[in-house]
């Protein structure tokens, strides 16, 4: 017999299925369509085992939904823009599109190998001028229907790379790739007017019934949405009065003071004159603006001089302060402080000596608030102090929605519902994204490109010589002739917009343009009609915000310029959020060390780490039961690669009077910054396409991470060779029939039918294939006839293609099977087999289990009784006695007391 081998297997069929074309997807009325996607990847020069397990997954569906007659439209493309292709330039002197469409060839070479059950025709590149040309044309229907706007707006500026950073991209104040202090800026920036339809995105969230509940949740969380109230506070000595928006105007008789941005117009004004202010102001914009660094960063703030009267009580005065604490963007800008029921505004008020008053407490504890600010729940029942409506007792809720109903009638307030979701800021001043299509003329101003000029192409060179990326700032705006154009509406002398799109934007509608990849617009209503909704959406956590929020945005802002149809305004039907597969870190301690230089004392320079691969270590168990690390190197110098363990034990120890030489860390998300990383080709090369596809599927429930092993992986191999030796002997050894062998495996395959079915429809795959292992032993052991193997063993591989598809093929041929596996359709389980005919009953004397007896389902309980007397260990127990009694439980149990 031959031996199971991976290489040849996973070549011939992969073949067949690109000759038979099975994968291709065309547009077919008559067929159930099924859309597939997994989020497509960043090329960054290699793949790994996580993404593996991504696109396995996608792949199982895809398979499994072809075998069940579907069209099924499986796509993959990559999202080539961003800043670590510029990174990469800047490096190494080289171009991004150089980069970039390298590192896709790469990748795309690596992922061939899997097997994956991809439409390789619709493949694009989103740095590919044919699909940033069409989202330059979306970005001018867009505009047109006053969906993208132009203002101006304060940016985190990084002086040294010169560019706009993201909130994300601010690291302790300092650009997260440069390290220079950010600064505040206010530039000329367009946006998407995504909060217009912040509403109906977030009611939209409670009709997702298949997205993960936490990510419906992240996404309402994002949104923010809020009921408050506007309130003007007049100014004590005249003037525009101070507009605050509150959502818990219920404590405003704690109010102390009101404090306003470092953006505020009135902090600007008074900026001018006060120098301290305007330093205070000029030292807020090197902060770091995420949500979790205000909240960490020290409360500051500078007294205006103005005060200004509290609404309730006309004869407090409250003072205006310049908080670092307030952001300009949500709300108005100003905020009045209760110290007595919000911790920050405590922590404040105690830092400059302002007044902290009760506006409630709880019931039975009337203490006034010291250190800790009190803040119950919105649920939670609280005892309200002088309270202006008349509250008394009553939960917060309660008392917010009074207080803003006495505020609207008394003419104090507005009533307001507001979302925490700002408007998308897309410019970036970087050179690799998406042109922005506008011409800035002299005469007609800000004007939009003429469509039949798309794509606006980025430049490849500087007169013949490429560009040059070790110059900070966008290579744009010094190029010498690209940003110089005529105008489109006038014809005379303009330039070009420089700023590029956020690289979210091509992210934010692929899923629509891989239904129509090569069509001359957007999309192809037809086949946009055909293929939306995606079916399936996989991806990991980490996009469960802003990507699947500025999809879902870009879909309906399409349904308007006439690019999708109306059902597709939520484009994802169902999502799956995977866990990542992790594995061990090894810290190579002989390079890792301060890396101080000349007489600096090593305090002063940071600590060098130096990771190594997992092909670069050798792990051993030592003779403590401690499991270790060495350099393979290490070994090959000192012991050789035949090293056994006493060796390297022994070598381990002699390394140990140096210092140790490899560290294990636990495993974590597998990284190359930490060199983790496991190289498909490697495991591919040594075991085979499957036995990954198997391993990373079987070992954990696919929401979960998995963590790579060596051991795992040859686990893994050895069953799926088992598998392949299994059919190969069923193919040879011809048996005669055994009808009642035969029926015992034909049951369980039907059951196996049935588990796996449910397995597969609720990404249940580590169950489907425990239920797979479990039928392969039980099919090893069965007495049944060659006939029943071999129908066993067909049902097998069909069971077993979704996820080892190159094996599932050789055991379907082996087997006689007609066609390719790839396209049968799929097994289904017979209900009359899933009902066992016998039941076995456990057999309790005096309430211990003593027996078990197996019988008719349909026996009557006295022929039960009769059969459960009859037994040994019951007639050992009784010793010729009668029972005192007989308990049956059909179907379940006999209790004998005697």
């Amino acid at each position: 017999m031959s031996r199971y081998s991976p290489a040849e297997i996973e070549k011939r069929w992969r073949e067949a299925w690109e000759e038979a074309g099975i994968f291709r997807a065309r547009r077919d009325e008559s067929r159930p369509k099924y859309y597939v996607l997994e989020m497509f990847p960043y090329p960054s020069g290699r793949i790994h085992m996580g993404h593996v397990r991504n696109y396995t997954m996608g792949d199982v569906v895809a398979r499994y939904k072809i075998a069940g007659g579907h069209n099924v439209l499986h796509p993959m493309g990559w999202d080539a823009f961003g800043m670590p292709a510029e990174n990469a330039a800047m490096a190494s002197g080289g171009h991004p599109r150089d980069w970039t469409y390298g590192n896709i060839a790469t990748m795309r070479e690596q992922m061939k190998p899997l097997g994956l059950s991809i439409d390789w025709s619709r493949v694009f590149a989103t740095c590919d001028p044919e699909y940033y040309g069409q989202q330059q044309a979306l970005f001018l229907d867009f505009l047109e229907k006053g969906l993208v706007y132009r203002k101006n707006a304060v940016v985190n500026w990084d002086p040294v790379d010169m560019t706009v950073l993201a909130n994300e991209q601010v690291e302790n104040g300092r650009g997260w790739r440069s390290g220079a202090e950010v600064e505040r800026r206010e530039l000329t920036q367009w946006f998407f007017r995504i909060s217009d339809f912040a509403g109906e995105l977030l009611e939209a969230l409670d009709r997702l019934d298949d997205w993960p509940a936490k990510v419906r949740t992240m996404q309402e969380n994002w949104i923010g949405r809020s009921r408050g109230i506007e309130i003007p506070f007049q100014r004590t000595g005249g003037g525009d009065p101070i507009l605050c928006y509150s959502t818990r105007p219920d404590t405003m008789r704690g109010a102390s003071f009101i404090a306003i941005s470092p953006e505020h117009p009135v902090s600007r004004a008074l900026a001018g004159s006060n120098p301290e202010l305007a330093a205070f102001i000029a030292e807020t914009r090197k902060m770091d603006t995420t949500e979790a660094a205000m909240e960490k960063a020290e409360k500051k703030g500078i007294d205006t001089g103005i005060t200004v009267r509290h609404p309730v009580w006309s004869d407090r005065e409250l003072p205006v302060w310049v908080g670092n604490f307030v952001m300009m963007d949500y709300g108005t800008g100003a905020v009045f402080g209760c110290p007595a029921h919000d911790q920050r505004d405590l922590d404040f008020a105690r830092k400059y000596g302002l007044d902290v008053r009760n506006a409630f407490y709880m019931p039975g504890d009337e203490r006034e608030v010291e250190t800790e600010a009190l803040v119950p729940a919105k649920s939670e029942k609280v005892v309200y102090i002088d309270h202006f409506a008349g509250v008394g007792e009553a939960t917060s809720q309660e008392g917010i929605d009074a207080t803003i109903d006495w505020f609207e009638a008394q003419g104090l307030g507005t009533a307001q519902v507001k979302y925490r979701l700002r408007d998308w800021g897309l410019s970036r001043q970087r050179y690799w994204g998406c042109p922005i299509p506008v011409v800035h003329c002299d005469a007609c101003g800000v004007v939009p490109e003429r469509k039949e000029n798309l794509p606006v192409q980025l430049p490849y060179d500087e007169g013949g010589t490429p560009i040059d990326f070790s110059i900070p700032g966008n290579p744009l705006d010094r190029h010498p002739t690209w940003a110089k154009c005529a105008c489109p509406a006038c014809g005379a002398p303009a330039r070009r917009e420089t700023d590029t799109m956020d690289t979210f934007v091509d992210s934010s509608w692929y899923y629509a343009r891989f239904t129509a990849p090569r069509a001359t617009t957007p999309t192809d209503m037809a086949e946009a009609e055909y293929w939306m909704n995606v079916d399936q959406y996989i991806g990991g956590i980490e996009h469960a915000i802003l990507h699947l929020l500025y999809s879902r945005f870009f879909a309906r802002a399409m349904k308007i310029c006439g690019h999708l149809p109306e059902k597709a305004i939520e484009p994802f039907d169902a999502l799956f959020t995977q866990g990542m597969v992790t594995h061990e870190i090894y810290q190579d301690l002989d390079n890792s060390s301060p890396g101080a230089q000349g007489d600096e004392p090593l305090t002063a320079q940071p600590l060098r780490t130096e990771f190594l691969f997992p092909e670069d270590v050798i792990e051993f168990t030592d003779s403590f039961g401690e499991k270790k690390a060495i350099k393979r190197s290490v070994v090959v110098a000192n012991c050789g690669e035949s090293a056994d363990v006493r060796q390297l034990e022994s070598l381990w120890l002699m390394e140990d009077e140096a210092g140790r030489r490899v560290q294990i860390i636990p495993s974590a998300k597998m990284s190359k910054s930490k060199k983790n990383v496991v190289d498909p080709s490697t495991i591919i090369a040594q075991y085979g396409a499957d036995t990954a596809r198997w391993f990373v599927l079987s070992d954990s429930p696919p929401e979960r991470d998995v963590e790579w092993t060596a051991s795992g992986a040859e686990a893994a191999h050895r069953h799926l060779a088992r598998v392949w030796r299994l059919a190969a002997e069923i193919a040879e050894t011809p048996k005669e029939p055994a009808p009642e062998a035969d029926t015992a495996l034909l049951r369980e395959m039907h059951k196996t039918i049935d588990e796996v079915t449910k397995g597969l429809e609720s990404f249940g795959f580590n169950a489907a294939i425990a239920r797979l292992y479990a039928f392969t032993a039980t099919l090893a052991k069965s007495a049944a006839g060659q006939a029943a193997k071999r129908q066993a063993a067909r049902t097998l591989a069909q069971l077993m293609a979704p996820m080892t598809p190159h094996l599932a093929e050789d055991v379907w041929a082996m087997l006689g099977g007609e066609g390719l596996v790839a396209t049968a359709a799929w097994p289904e389980a017979d209900p009359a087999m899933l009902i066992d005919d016998t039941v076995t009953l456990p057999i309790q004397i005096n309430g211990k289990r003593r027996a078990e007896i197996a019988v008719p389902r349909d026996m009557a309980k006295s022929e039960v009784e009769k059969a459960a007397l009859a037994h040994d260990a019951v007639q050992r127990a009784l010793e010729g006695a009668a029972p005192r009694k007989i308990i049956v439980v059909p179907g379940r149990i006999v209790n004998v007391v005697i």
